[in-house]
């Protein structure tokens, strides 16, 4: 599958005004800087000094053409604000487009957001928009970053309607838990928005502007957790109800009646799912429990994203091709062959029915030929009947040699293989690097062209446990299931690769390998793993853990090294 690389540029709003559009349907201005981070009050971390300064450091000349670091070609200023400008880019080097961030190098805000583009960068996290390169240079600072084109902004996805309650626990859950690791590395956002969360096509979601966003605008903030986690409640208070969270609209979104104060989703729309309902209450309110259920609130991302976990899986809803079509009732059980007797107006007599036609054969004639034809049929089936058991005696009796002391009713007949439905899956990097999340659809999607891949190591084919001890894939299978085997497409072919199962305990990517067990291993140098195990085990949750993979040149998508890429996964009971 080929890898999404760019992502489009987080850029600044303008107070009262509709945001630009970019490319493939992209906002390019997350809208309404009038709302704050956490509500719906003034933004007062703009000082007027800094306002000034802004104004006075202009921008350089720039154009479409432009060339930075005689690479980062401009193509689009989409805009131009505060002293610096944002703009769609092509990065000629590697032949992909970019977005870029620039500020003359006296711009007040320079330094911070040169110092947040640094940290942001060595993150390294794939939920965020990474931000490629940070440089200063000729009296002008720029920041270059993802640009996705398969990305659409949550402020589009939203102005068409409410998430459904599976793709609503996606965002919550994806979203929390990233934030929740940008916090453990000490970044904050400040400004999470449904401009600033993109979907891709494979539905993972990705959050741009990590710190970046915040240093622009010059927003700081006593309580970053607390702030953050109340703008992934707002995410979620819009998802299931298409409204802000707040009295005034935003983001293309109307917010709540004036005076009624803030009121839970499941109250506002019908068919709510109220457990998301109550979680988006308590990472809203962050003063007091819910009124609903009286559970603490959630004041951090790494609270929220634990709370997210406890809730029951909330499954995708059924396809309509999986829907057993209405029961129709045919004309006759609709009544329209018989009719009830209409009454006339103008006599008042009632009008004669219509008769309905008499069944069929019902003289002597027709009753004698009726008796006739079912004598001759049974005796028709009667006859068949004998001389097809006689056939069938004859082949069983040819097939037995003789002496033997087989019989047919003590064959043994051997268990045959189901495949197993896989329901969810995920990445599991107990090392806290993961490769590609957002790829590991592609391992179940019945494609053998898409796949996930992992990065190019320099030491293999055997991975160093010290450095990166394996990468790996688990899969829920909704319930225990008996697994007898287990099918690895694989991308790239050679000595060798390794991979062994593991019977996990959840999708959690961070669960102790020495706490599964271990169900079989294989080694390969084909492009397929198979792995039988010895006798059948009962498991849920499987983790497919690779460790060994064989060298491979540079590619479209990759650098030279050990690698390897898992095109689809099956597992038979």
């Amino acid at each position: 599958m080929a890898e999404r690389s760019t992502a489009a540029v987080d850029v600044a709003d303008t107070s009262g005004e509709e945001p630009l559009t970019g490319k493939a349907g992209q906002a390019t201005d997350d809208g309404a800087e009038a709302e704050k981070v956490s509500g719906g009050e003034k933004d007062t971390t703009r000082t007027d000094e800094i306002g000034v300064a802004a104004a006075e450091a202009q921008p350089p000349e720039l154009h479409s053409g432009h060339k930075l670091a005689r690479r980062y070609r401009l193509e689009e200023c989409v805009t131009r604000l505060d002293g610096f400008s944002s703009w769609r880019a092509v990065d000629e080097k590697l032949r992909r487009a970019v977005g870029v961030h620039i500020l003359p190098a006296d711009h007040p805000r320079a330094r911070p957001v040169l110092s947040a583009a640094r940290s942001s960068a060595l993150l390294g996290d794939p939920r965020f928009v990474q931000v490629l390169d940070a440089v200063e240079e000729n009296d002008v600072v720029y920041v270059v970053h993802e640009w996705l084109p398969d990305a659409t902004e949550l402020t589009t996805v939203l102005a068409n309607g409410p998430l459904e309650a599976h793709d609503a626990y996606q965002l919550v859950s994806q979203v929390s838990q990233a934030m929740a690791a940008a916090h453990r590395e000490g970044l904050a956002h400040l400004r999470i928005t449904p401009g600033s969360v993109l979907r891709t096509e494979s539905g993972q979601y990705r959050i741009r502007g990590l710190a970046v966003m915040a240093a622009l605008r010059g927003i700081t903030c006593d309580h970053p957790q607390r702030t953050d986690t109340e703008a992934i409640g707002a995410l979620l208070y819009a998802a299931l109800t298409q409204r802000w969270p707040y009295e005034n609209d935003a983001y293309g979104l109307t917010g709540l009646p004036k005076g009624v104060g803030l009121i839970p989703p499941d109250q506002v729309r019908a068919g709510v799912h109220r457990g998301l309902s109550e979680l988006a209450m308590r990472a809203l309110v962050n003063d007091g429990a819910t009124a609903s259920r009286q559970e603490q609130p959630c004041t951090t991302p790494e609270e929220l994203a634990k709370a997210v976990a406890a809730m029951p899986r909330i499954r995708p809803p059924e396809t309509a091709f999986n829907t057993p079509p209405p029961y129709q009732r045919t004309g006759y059980q609709q009544g329209t062959y018989r009719q009830s007797p209409a009454h006339n107006g103008q006599s008042g007599r009632p009008t004669q029915a219509i008769p309905a036609p008499p069944p069929p054969l019902q003289s002597r004639t027709g009753k004698a030929l009726k008796w006739s034809v079912s004598a001759l049929l049974i005796a028709a089936l009667g006859l068949g009947s004998w001389q097809l058991a006689d056939t069938l005696l004859k082949l069983e009796g040819d097939k037995e040699e003789p002496g033997s002391s087989q019989t047919t009713g003590s064959k043994d007949k051997k268990p045959v293989s189901k495949p197993i439905k896989i329901q969810d899956a995920g990445e599991y990097y107990p090392d806290g690097k993961p490769q590609h999340v957002d790829q590991v659809p592609a391992t179940h999607d019945g494609d053998p062209n898409t796949y996930w891949r992992s990065k190019s190591f320099k030491d293999g084919p055997d991975l160093n446990p010290a450095f990166k001890p394996g990468v790996g894939l688990v899969y829920d299978l909704g319930s225990k299931q008996g697994i007898s085997s287990a099918s690895i497409g694989l991308h790239y072919g050679g000595p060798h690769t390794t991979v062994t199962l593991y019977a996990a305990n959840s999708l959690s990517p961070s669960e102790p390998l020495s706490s599964m067990q271990k169900l079989g291993t294989t080694q390969t140098s084909q492009t397929t793993a198979e792995i039988k195990l010895k006798k059948p085990a009962k498991a849920r949750y499987v983790l497919v853990w690779i460790t060994a993979m064989p060298y491979s040149p540079r590619d479209e998508y990759s650098d030279p090294g050990y690698k390897q890429a898992v095109t689809e996964v099956s597992f038979t009971s």
